[in-house]
């Protein structure tokens, strides 16, 4: 793990967004749209090691949700993953995006990889429910900043309103 207190490469999130747009253009499967944006996301951003999708489903247990891994880019991950376990979890359960400055330090850490050191977490809301969760990893400690956050909400609500989730 090593740290980047520069930065150096700013993604232009703007023309990432547009990009989003363009990749989904005529498509509308889940899926598909799931396995570019991923692929799009982990080509043009540095410093990652995983950027993928986690979907809502029911528990195995028969009691609440988990999170069932999608499509993605990187190393095997945690296929499953409970609401309100890890970042994703917890991000799913407080609906909200979750910055991870250093996932050592997070309480409850799932660690699929031990080569991460930091993460983002976006919540898909829909009609105000939980569809799952775009899930960033970097091996770089304080990878992600408030123009990471705002840049990739906004190309997760690109994502959101090319795609059905039927």
């Amino acid at each position: 793990m090593h740290i980047n207190p520069e930065r150096s490469e700013r993604p232009d999130y703007a023309l990432l967004e547009r990009q989003v747009e363009s990749v989904l253009e005529g498509e509308r499967s889940l899926m598909a749209n799931a396995a570019q944006f991923s692929a799009l996301v982990y080509d043009t951003l540095s410093d990652l090691n995983w950027a993928g999708f986690y979907f809502t489903v029911p528990s195995r247990k028969g009691e609440g949700q988990d999170l069932l891994v999608g499509p993605f880019q990187g190393k095997p991950a945690c296929a499953r993953i409970p609401f309100g376990r890890g970042v994703c979890g917890t991000t799913a359960v407080e609906r909200k995006t979750i910055v991870v400055p250093d996932v050592h330090a997070f309480p409850g850490h799932i660690a699929c990889d031990s080569a991460s050191a930091s993460e983002i977490v976006i919540p898909l809301v829909k009609d105000g429910e939980v569809l799952g969760v775009f899930d960033i990893d970097s091996p770089v400690l304080d990878r992600f900043s408030e123009e990471d956050r705002e840049g990739l909400e906004a190309m997760i609500r690109a994502f959101m309103d090319g795609t059905d989730f039927v």
